[in-house]
């Protein structure tokens, strides 16, 4: 079996230890992610002196602090970190959820950082964590993990899946189906095609699904993933054969807890791309070469994409995957998701 590249054993070390609120090093810069440091841990990695604050871009702007940067706002920002600021002083500054109850935070000055690679990179892992995209920065003591900018990136690069069990799966929408599971040989992460019907030589009708347990499986009304999941299927169903990609990319790749941070904010009136960008993310973090790389698997380099979303057509192109047509999915529209669907549209360029 395929062992996957040499650095990823100490990537997934890296996110798990994020998640465990220990620190890390990135090219001997020390890293602590705010969200799940504790006060014995920061004071440790503080040592001598209080240890910066590093935010994402998108996240400084929220907070007025990308204007004291000659850079684009979108990079990352590093905060100098004032005698006051201890962890619940930083929280406040990594999470928006109090940010229109107590709205003005600071005064904050943003420096120059020693190295912006590491500190990207250190945000692409906390995404992958499933944290908020913020850092202690440049502190000591224990680091848990030692990594390289330039292994990240090669992580990044492209998925490295093989298949790890297929099965027939009747299901509703048609009783001649295969369930097909793919495993990363670097991570956790599993995900699964459904290909429904008899496979032709003709481009199956191909839908990439991102997981929504909110809407597959609890059928919330704030978004229209549950009978995007159904019609889908149907769809595929009828055109005689093709693949559904369920795809491990809740929330679009910021993770559910996350995404239900996202939600709280959308009840106070931010809309769901404004949401993501309060916590510090882009609109959509989902990287579609995965799919890309289940389709080679199944041998098929070309299809016919059931999507609303411009966005998993140049993903799958980008992937080496031709999309001879895009056929539009309209469905689910109800009182609770209009306004959400509205900003897909206008904000996100959602086509139908």
């Amino acid at each position: 079996m395929t062992r996957g590249r040499p650095d990823a054993r100490n990537i997934a070390r890296a996110i798990d230890a994020l998640r465990r609120g220990w620190p890390i090093a990135i090219d001997d810069i020390g890293f602590l992610a705010v969200e799940t440091a504790d006060e014995a841990a920061l004071a440790v990695f503080d040592g001598d002196a209080p240890a910066d604050i590093l935010i994402s871009g998108n996240r400084a702007v929220t907070l007025k602090l990308a204007n004291q940067r000659d850079a684009v706002p979108t990079g990352p920002v590093r905060i100098a970190r004032a005698p006051w600021v201890g962890l619940a002083e930083a929280t406040a500054i990594a999470d928006p959820a109090l940010d229109l109850v107590a709205p003005f935070k600071g005064p904050f000055q943003a420096v120059a950082g020693d190295c912006p690679e590491a500190a990207a990179a250190a945000l692409r892992l906390a995404r992958r964590a499933g944290l908020l995209p913020a850092f202690f920065v440049g502190g000591r003591g224990d680091l848990e993990v030692s990594l390289s900018v330039s292994a990240i990136g090669a992580y990044d690069a492209s998925p490295s899946l093989v298949i790890a069990s297929r099965a027939r799966l009747p299901v509703k929408a048609a009783e001649t189906a295969e369930i097909v599971a793919f495993r990363s040989t670097e991570d956790a992460a599993e995900h699964v095609a459904l290909i429904v019907g008899a496979p032709t030589e003709e481009p199956p009708l191909v839908r990439l699904h991102s997981e929504c347990l909110t809407g597959d499986a609890l059928g919330s009304l704030k978004c229209d993933c549950g009978p995007q999941l159904d019609d889908a299927l149907a769809a595929i169903a009828a055109s005689g054969w093709g693949i559904l990609l369920y795809l491990r990319q809740e929330g679009r790749a910021i993770g559910l807890v996350n995404k239900l941070r996202a939600y709280a904010l959308q009840d106070q009136g931010f809309d769901t791309v404004d949401a993501n960008i309060r916590l510090g993310f882009d609109d959509d973090e989902r990287d579609f070469s995965v799919a890309g790389a289940m389709l080679r698997l199944l041998g098929r380099e070309e299809v016919r994409l059931l999507t609303n979303n411009p966005r998993k057509v140049s993903g799958l192109e980008s992937a080496g995957i031709r999309v001879a047509e895009r056929i539009p999915l309209k469905t689910g529209t109800n009182p609770h998701n209009q306004a959400y669907l509205d900003a897909k549209r206008r904000r996100s360029g959602h086509q139908l």
